[in-house]
Formats: structure tokens, C-alpha cells, sequence
């Protein structure tokens, strides 16, 4: 099935993101340029690549960050996935994908991205492949813990200043720019 709402999201939320960086900037036009040749880039069946939505989910005192240790990949990981037949917004998937894997309700998010991040990974696909992660930020209540889902070896609240070891320079450039994404910019979102 086209998710033929979560593509023109895609193509308009990206459209409007004003990058915070060169970086970012090239990984933008990069993503609208593949969003453009291809009508199924939201799509998990793309095998080219396909968009992924993501959330860096912070302590409402923003010190903490909750990572999930990923069972295929084996590394700690910001929560998110593939967006599903039922997502009409990237937003609205990654809110999904962070509640769903950290067993939290009433998270708040981010209007608009904070973050971009392309990386080649054999996902359910079962081939290789690469995920165009759009990432945004999300906000728990205060004192709200975690439970651990099927989708998680482990999930575990991070200072962010004290990620761990192995991270990612592109999660520790995601989780930098979550916090220091102004707070009256996140609003709430049922789910």
C-alpha cells in the first residue's frame, strides 16, 4: 500500500525545515530529491532506502535522554521505525514508535525535525538497505518510567551528558540539538 499521506508530510515538512546546518542542509536536499523519484520512499518495501521516523525522547527536566538497545543492530538507539499504513505524518510515526517502545503515554513532540541522519542497515527488509532518518523531539511527563517492549533488548534512561561509549556521532548530534530545541516548540499530540 502507498502511504501516499505520509510522502506528501514527508515532502512538505521537509520543504519548510530550515536545516540548522550545512550538514543538514545537503542531507535535506538529499531527501527531498529521493522523496521526488520516488513515490514509494515511505514505504518499508523501498529497497533503495526508505524514510524512517524517529524521536530523541528527553526527561521533562531535559537531563536525560531514553535509548533502547536494539536487538538486531546491537547498540543503543533513539527510538523510532518504519512508518506504518495507518501514519498520516512522519510526526505522528515517530510519536507512535515512541510510545509503542517505551511504554510511555502522553508524550509531547516536536512540530518540525530537529534532525536528519542516512544509515545503510539490513532491517526487515532482510537485504541491505538504507534508513533516511527524519528525527524529532519528544518530552515525557515528569517521573514517567519506561517498559520494555518486544521491539527492545533493554531501554534505559541516559544522561546526556554521559551517552554511552559506542554512540553514534549522529545520535549524540541528535540528542544535542533535542536539547537545545526551545521548549515552547514542542507541543502535545494525543495518541
Amino acid at each position: 500500500m502507498t502511504h501516499a499521506w505520509t510522502h506528501a508530510d514527508a515532502l512538505a515538512a521537509l520543504t519548510s525545515w530550515t536545516a540548522p546546518d550545512h550538514h543538514q542542509a545537503a542531507l535535506q536536499q538529499a531527501y527531498l530529491g529521493f522523496l521526488l523519484a520516488r513515490a514509494d520512499a515511505t514505504e518499508r518495501a523501498c529497497a533503495p532506502g526508505h524514510l524512517t521516523a524517529s524521536a530523541v525522547l528527553l526527561s521533562a527536566d531535559r537531563d536525560r535522554t531514553l535509548l533502547t538497545l536494539h536487538p538486531r543492530v546491537g547498540r543503543w538507539l533513539q527510538l523510532g521505525g518504519h512508518c506504518e499504513d495507518a501514519d498520516s505524518t512522519l510526526r505522528g510515526a515517530a510519536l507512535r514508535e515512541a510510545t509503542e517502545e517505551s511504554g510511555i503515554a502522553g508524550l509531547t513532540i516536536s512540530p518540525r525535525p530537529i534532525h536528519l541522519e542516512v544509515h545503510p542497515i539490513t532491517c526487515s527488509l532482510g537485504v541491505p538497505t538504507r534508513h533516511f532518518d527524519v528525527r524529532f523531539v519528544a518530552l515525557a511527563a515528569a517521573g514517567a518510567e519506561p517498559v520494555i517492549s518486544a521491539e527492545s533488548d533493554d531501554l534505559r534512561w541516559w544522561p546526556v551528558e554521559a551517552l554511552p561509549a559506542d554512540t553514534d556521532p549522529g545520535l549524540r548530534a541528535a540528542v544535542r540539538a533535542a536539547v537545545e530545541h526551545p521548549i515552547e516548540s514542542v507541543a502535545r499530540q494525543a495518541h
